[in-house]
Parts: C-alpha cells; sequence; structure tokens
C-alpha cells in the first residue's frame, strides 16, 4: 500500500491555552481507546499545552487500534510501518492545519499506542521532540539506523506486567539509546495499568525536558 498524501484520522485538537509554552503532545491511546481517552492525561502532564489526539484506524472487534496484530504482542510489522507512516502524514497535515509546525511535538503514548510511537520514532526520526511511552513494546528491528541524537524518550514499564515483560522494555531502551536517544526509565510496581507513579514521573521528565529546551533556545544565536 502506498501511504496517502493527506491521511484522514479522526481526531481532537486542544488548542494552547498557554501560548509560551510551545509544546503539542501527539496523545496516542491504547487498544479500545478512542480520541478523547488521553485528553485528561494530557492535560494532566501539561496544564495549558496544545493537545493533539487521533484515534485508531484499524478496528480489532470493534476497537480501535493504531494498526493489526496477529496475536497479542505479535504484530502484524507491514500494517504497523503502513499505519506509522499514514500517522506521519497526518500529523505534518494537522500541524500545518492548526497553526502548530514550529512548536515542539511529544507524544504520549499507552500500550498499543506506545508502540505505534516508537515506530514513529524508528521511521520518522524527525517527526517528534521526544515520547513518554507507557508499556511499549519493540515495535521491529529498523533496516536503517535512525538519528535520534536529539530525541528525548521516557519508557514506563510495569514490574509485574502480564502483557509487556519488563526485558521487553529493556531491549526497546537499549535500542533506542544505541541511535543516540537520551532515554530514561521508569518502573511501575504493578502490572499493565497505569499508576499515578507513572503520571508522576513523566510529570517530572516533561518539566525537565521543557527547562531544557528552552535553555537551548536562548542560548540559540539570532539568524539575520
Amino acid at each position: 500500500m502506498t501511504p496517502s498524501e493527506e491521511p484522514e484520522f479522526i481526531h481532537r485538537f486542544v488548542p494552547a491555552a498557554q501560548s509560551d509554552l510551545g509544546i503539542t503532545l501527539l496523545l496516542l491511546h491504547g487498544t479500545g481507546g478512542n480520541e478523547n481517552d488521553l485528553l485528561p492525561l494530557g492535560r494532566e502532564l501539561l496544564p495549558g499545552a496544545a493537545l493533539l489526539s487521533p484515534r485508531g484506524r484499524v478496528s480489532e472487534n470493534g476497537m480501535p487500534r493504531f494498526f493489526r496484530r496477529f496475536a497479542e504482542g505479535v504484530f502484524d510489522v507491514d500494517d504497523l510501518k503502513f499505519q506509522t507512516h499514514e500517522l506521519n502524514g497526518f500529523i505534518k497535515a494537522a500541524t500545518e492545519r492548526y497553526g502548530v509546525a514550529k512548536n515542539k511535538l511529544v507524544a504520549v503514548g499507552y500500550s498499543n499506542g506506545a508502540n505505534i510511537a516508537a515506530s514513529l520514532l524508528l521511521l520518522h526520526p524527525h517527526a517528534l521532540s521526544g515520547a513518554a511511552l507507557f508499556r511499549p513494546m519493540v515495535p521491529f528491528t529498523p533496516d536503517f539506523e535512525p538519528d535520534l541524537e536529539r530525541i528525548s524518550v521516557l519508557l514506563s514499564g510495569g514490574m509485574h506486567d502480564a502483557v509487556v515483560s519488563p526485558d521487553i522494555t529493556e531491549a526497546l531502551a537499549q535500542m533506542l539509546a544505541s541511535f543516540g536517544a537520551d532515554v530514561e526509565l521508569h518502573w511501575h510496581q504493578g502490572g499493565h495499568e497505569l499508576g499515578q507513579d507513572d503520571l508522576s514521573a513523566a510529570k517530572r521528565w516533561l518539566s525537565r525536558k521543557i527547562t531544557s529546551w528552552q535553555s537551548l533556545k536562548r542560548a540559540a544565536p539570532e539568524v539575520g
């Protein structure tokens, strides 16, 4: 399949209430979620930020997903890659449409959404400035090494997750770090569910990264 020029996703966009943040959170739901599911999470993680929240276009027994799978933990990699290209096209069109193209775009993904965000990092490394991924898996081994030198990633795994074992989270961390990403790991002392500690870790990570990005912006020489 050939990626669409401007793919359509059912989505929600919430404009920034605090314009000086310069951050847009790309919210990517888990299996069975929709474009509304992670809006409260986005508001809690970074109050005042713009929120862009698409709905996955694949249906699994009536449940929205971002890509097909053959079984739990067994991805249809061809479809994953196709849907990742489609998501990248949507991001480009949406940021232009809503006037946030120059803002920092940070993915916040849970489970299925975290997996397509990880795929986005591998296939379109310049689409994101960072990513907070809750319960992610290794989507695939890329054919070419992406340049993730300027990308910050938080991976949040569950120590007793029956869906994503800790060694899988560790493997993704090692893979992204090997491509140059600044990777931080957080361990939830439970399973696949999100805990308050996950949110606290993500809020601290975002706060540090925003401070770092703002410092870099102030230090950048003016052109002209």
